[in-house]
């Protein structure tokens, strides 16, 4: 076990710096260059928040659809991914369509959680 401060709260509290200290100190490229990499460091903290438990449940739905024991999600992803490729799952499976919405809408929860049809997609699903 990792002592005090966590990953997450040291990536927090450098893209915070960056931010508060850095930016507005800098101009130009150079700022640019700042703001990507404090961007960078966002999306590895909201990837930190988010992987453990969305890795975990996107496992299950894998198993569910693939009827598979497989636990390794990558090896689960390739072999979705050939079964759709056969034409053996279609959008018509059920399960697959939510399970590949789900799967959509936490990558951009990590990446791009401002995004407005991200946002559009959240509000809809809650109705």
């Amino acid at each position: 076990m990792q002592d005090l401060p966590t990953s997450l709260e040291i990536v927090g509290v450098v893209s915070d710096f960056l931010r508060d200290q850095v930016l507005p100190e800098l101009e130009g490229r150079t700022r640019f260059h700042a703001l990507v990499a404090a961007n960078a460091l966002d999306i590895v903290r909201r990837e930190l928040e988010t992987a453990p438990s969305a890795n975990t449940m996107e496992i299950a739905r894998l198993q569910a659809l693939l009827s598979s024991k497989e636990t390794d999600l990558e090896e689960l992803n390739s072999k979705l991914s050939a079964r759709i490729e056969r034409g053996d799952l279609t959008l018509d499976t059920p399960g697959l369509k939510e399970h590949l919405w789900t799967s959509t809408l936490t990558k951009l929860a990590i990446d791009q959680p401002k995004y407005s049809a991200y946002k559009k997609a959240l509000k809809e699903k809650r109705a």
